[in-house]
């Protein structure tokens, strides 16, 4: 039987877990450095660039702390936020953390419905959001759930024309004060508390809330930073929000344990990004392949100005051969992959030591004592199957639903992902599809990141995604769903030779093709095959 503790006390002997919290990192930065750039931000519309120093940043994180005491958010509560990628999120993160209170992203593609089982399921009474999220206005959003159901009971409003009933986060965080020194004693969370709550970003399946502490996110940002030799000369930026695991851990919180600089840019944008890049010395760039062939045709448009880039790391799905060509053309800088979730994070990653093209065959091997386990699944070759996880990056469990978390768990403590993978031949894997993804066709599993990655070569192919059908005569019809990258778009016939081209069996070609001008995406920049599974469902 799995003993929890004793894992967490192996995670304590291996260094993986430590007595210290990210509040020490803060410290310690501001006492040795107190001069470097922590964090620098843009804002889009106004052309506005705000740098923050480790002095500073310290100084606005006891600020922010106060102002949440003063707020009455007592220790043990959750605190949700709900922001453009802005600088100030950063000391807000480390503020909860400094006034013992546990913070709850809300992702921005959130509605209503999400928004209100998001708050319900925290109990959220104190939300911060913005007038102006990635196109839509939170604090509107929550102001009519607060008028609904109760919660939020107070909205704190960054922005400016904020509604009526709201605070100012201006007011309430940078300008006062707000509060004492004093009331902040004993409050701080500890390593093993419940820090961080998330929410999966999945296309499937019901929305679940992973718990972190400070200690299962240090684990993660460690592993990963001696995976690709990050030390605190890191200068790095994404194209995802910091309302997930990847802009949180991966840009803000990475930054901070090593002392190094993280850039904020409030919305996406890939010209803007360039130039940020090059201003401020940006070292790596982190984002799915759908972020990166968006910096890519910028780059294309108008050449970017001379840089200190020296990395792109792309997670979320698999990265194809010609990208990883496209990324060394057009910015000089190797690519690397890694694979990971919101329970767990960069769990594999290739190396500086691998092959360069190895990305395109491989999301790599474990990092920060993180071990991988891979069980045959019936129908696909030697090799390759589920893939279970553990270690020290994984979360604490689900928020509430304990039930949902213990159904993934076996008996010694590995985590069903609910992927599918091949063993790369190195320690390590390659992601073929999710379990809930893999298309049955006439009673075997069809590999389907494989398939596409193959669709995905074709020239008149920008983007594609394979789903299953429902059809009685075949369990499941393959339907390729597609944007054409210039021009008309290919046809079924045309896919289907190049797959036989390729060397791929007839079993696995698709049977339909549908065409979209763009594909519907969640913030990560996955597809929403759901959605597409609706849409071309047989009546």
């Amino acid at each position: 039987m799995y003993d929890v503790t004793q894992a967490h006390q192996a995670h304590y002997a291996a260094g993986w877990w430590r007595d210290e919290t990210f509040l020490d990192d803060l410290d310690r930065h501001a006492r040795e450095r107190p001069g470097k750039t922590a964090v620098v931000g843009h804002n889009l519309a106004t052309g506005r660039t705000d740098k923050i120093d480790y002095a500073q940043l310290s100084r606005l994180t006891d600020r922010m702390a106060r102002g949440l005491v003063n707020l009455g958010v007592q220790p043990g509560d959750c605190v949700g936020v709900l922001l453009p990628d802005i600088w100030e999120m950063l000391p807000l993160v480390l503020a909860c953390a400094k006034a013992g209170v546990r913070i709850v992203p809300v992702p921005p593609e959130f509605g209503r419905a999400e928004m209100e089982f998001a708050l319900r399921l925290t109990d959220v009474r104190l939300l911060i959001a913005a007038t102006n999220t990635f196109g839509g206005r939170s604090a509107d959003m929550a102001l009519a759930l607060s008028r609904d159901i109760g919660l939020p009971e107070r909205i704190v409003v960054f922005g400016e024309d904020r509604p009526p009933g709201t605070l100012s986060f201006a007011e309430q965080f940078l300008t006062g004060n707000g509060g004492r020194e004093g009331e902040l004693a004993g409050c701080r969370l500890g390593p093993d508390e419940p820090f961080v709550i998330l929410f999966t970003s999945g296309t499937t399946g019901t929305t679940k809330a992973p718990v972190h502490s400070q200690n299962t996110l240090y684990a993660e940002i460690r592993g990963y930073a001696e995976a690709l030799g990050f030390d605190q000369t890191l200068v790095n930026t994404t194209a995802h929000s910091n309302m997930y695991r990847a802009g949180l851990v991966t840009r803000l919180l990475a930054s901070l344990v090593l002392g190094g600089t993280t850039v904020c840019l409030d919305t996406w944008d890939p010209a803007a990004s360039l130039e940020l890049i090059a201003e401020h010395g940006v070292t790596t760039f982190y984002g799915s392949p759908h972020f990166v062939r968006e910096l890519l045709a910028a780059a294309r448009s108008r050449p970017p100005r001379a840089t200190h880039l020296a990395s792109v790391v792309s997670g979320s799905a698999p990265v194809p051969p010609q990208l990883l060509d496209e990324v060394r053309a057009a910015l000089g800088v190797r690519m690397f992959s890694l694979w990971g979730m919101t329970e767990n994070g960069a769990v594999t990653c290739t190396r500086p030591s691998d092959p360069e093209d190895w990305p395109t065959r491989s999301d790599g091997r474990p990092t920060g004592g993180m071990e991988i386990r891979i069980d045959p699944v019936d129908g696909l070759d030697e090799g390759a199957g589920a893939l279970w996880v553990r270690g020290p990056a994984q979360c604490l469990g689900y928020y509430r639903q304990d039930d949902i978390y213990a159904a993934e768990l076996d008996a010694d403590g590995w985590f069903n992902t609910g992927d599918v993978v091949r063993d790369d031949g190195r320690g390590g894997i390659r992601l073929i599809g999710r379990t809930k993804d893999i298309i049955i066709f006439q009673s075997a599993n069809v590999p389907v990141a494989e398939i596409e990655a193959v669709l995905g070569k074709h020239p008149k192919v920008a983007d594609v995604a394979l789903i299953g059908i429902p059809d009685p005569a075949t369990d499941e019809r393959i339907c390729a769903v597609v944007t054409a990258a210039a021009g008309s778009p290919p046809t079924l016939a045309e896919l289907r030779d190049f797959l036989r081209d390729a060397g791929v069996s007839d079993w696995y070609w698709p049977g339909q093709m549908e065409v979209l001008d763009d594909m519907p995406r969640t913030p990560m920049g996955k597809i929403r095959k759901a959605d597409l599974r609706k849409r071309y469902a047989a009546p």
